[in-house]
């Protein structure tokens, strides 16, 4: 049986979301769900599997059931496919962020970069003088990116702004067009670059992973696999899984 996986996030205030943990838990487990979903001050970030019909009954609750009472009102959302289950079992986790930056004065809440949509995107890239960047860690870059991208060769995603101070200046780098796997962490990074002064920095809405599913290859300036965090290890274009997956692998 093929397994329905949705991908998740939304940044917005959930001060008690300590107190939501054990509910949300409990309703993947009535579901058999499977996955990671991460609870903080900021919002809500996952990945889960299940049936299409429990998956699709998770996202109703989240989105307009009584325990977030509404306040996820904007989420981004994707869907997949798997052939097998890509998860082992079920994890809600408290954090302080949902995508760790560790800079106080970033907050997707009150700015963030101008979104770009997949079918816009091959269009902005090519852009004269645009600066194009990955914000993904080093392995998921050496699995795939985008032609001529600039990798920051980071090992995790909370030395970003490490690299934005070292390598990127507002009067030089007067347009960037960052891009991650599924959004979150470029709401992350262009809301700190903007905080340090830039001024036009868009990023690509729904990520690698929308570009992958909503753009034929034939037009794709994507190149390789995109590198995913579940036992699939890997997507291509149509977000279709990688020709073999390796034993072993768990990157939760």
């Amino acid at each position: 049986m093929p397994y329905k996986v949705a991908a998740f996030y939304q940044f917005t205030p959930l001060p008690d979301f300590e107190q939501l943990r054990e509910p949300l838990r409990s309703m993947c487990a009535a579901l058999d769900i499977k996955g990671i979903i991460l609870l903080a001050a900021e919002g809500i970030n996952g990945t889960v599997a299940g049936s299409a019909v429990a998956i699709d009954a998770l996202m109703k609750q989240i989105e307009h059931g009584a325990l977030f009472g509404g306040r996820i009102d904007n989420l981004e959302l994707k869907f997949s496919t798997a052939l097998e289950m890509p998860f082992n079992r079920m994890k809600v986790r408290l954090k302080k962020e949902i995508v760790t930056i560790k800079d106080g004065a970033t907050d997707p809440t009150q700015q963030v970069g101008t979104y770009v949509d997949a079918a816009d995107w091959n269009d902005l890239i090519t852009q004269p003088g645009m600066v194009l960047l990955d914000t993904r860690n080093a392995f998921e870059v050496e699995m795939g990116t985008f032609e001529g991208a600039v990798d920051p060769d980071i090992s995790s995603f909370s030395e970003f702004k490490d690299f934005a101070d070292r390598t990127l200046d507002p009067a030089r780098d007067k347009s960037i067009a960052m891009f991650c796997t599924g959004g979150i962490r470029c709401e992350k990074a262009s809301s700190y670059l903007l905080s340090r002064g830039f001024e036009n920095v868009f990023h690509l809405k729904g990520g690698i992973l929308k570009y992958l599913e909503t753009i034929p290859e034939a037009q794709s300036r994507w190149k390789g696999e995109c590198f995913v965090f579940d036992q699939r290890v890997a997507l291509g274009h149509g977000l279709t899984e990688r020709a073999a997956r390796q034993e072993g692998d768990d990157h939760e």
